[in-house]
């Protein structure tokens, strides 16, 4: 439905109690429907247990990888990515190089992974150097040196 608004405002996008606004025509035009929750799907539940994974195996990591993957990101974040882009934080540089990771190794089932597993055939992405050297990372100023293991 067309939506007016009081007191000046011409438009509005977002949620609002069980509606939902979209703004259109640059401006100009607004409508709401109703709210209604997607379904969710076995491809919902598997990517929320890959995720649930991946984040318990980030905890157990040391907290010198993660140092240095937070000192990359900014390193990456002046060196690789566009001003006009995000750049990803150390976790979420992690998760990439671990989806990358997994793609290339279909043994790999980043849903039953454990850290005593990582530790055994996850030597390509154990230190942010083997990241950057395996092509899981682009290289930045330095990353010879980010040697801390997992």
């Amino acid at each position: 439905m067309k939506v007016k608004f009081k007191y000046g405002i011409r438009t509005y996008s977002g949620k609002l109690d069980e509606l939902v606004f979209s703004s259109y025509k640059k401006g100009k035009l607004c409508i709401a429907r109703q709210f209604v929750y997607p379904r969710i799907t076995a491809h919902n539940n598997e990517i929320g247990s890959v995720g649930k994974n991946l984040a318990e195996l980030w905890a157990s990591g040391s907290s010198a990888f993660k140092a240095q993957l937070a000192m990359y990101a900014k390193l990456n974040e002046t060196e690789n990515v566009p001003a006009n882009q995000w750049a990803p934080n150390a976790y979420a540089l992690w998760i990439q190089v671990m989806y990358q990771w997994a793609a290339e190794h279909t043994d790999i089932d980043l849903k039953s992974l454990t850290s005593e597993d990582f530790a055994v055939t996850g030597i390509a992405v154990s230190t942010v150097k083997n990241c950057v050297q395996n092509g899981y990372l682009k290289p930045v100023t330095g990353y010879n040196t980010m040697t801390a293991a997992f």
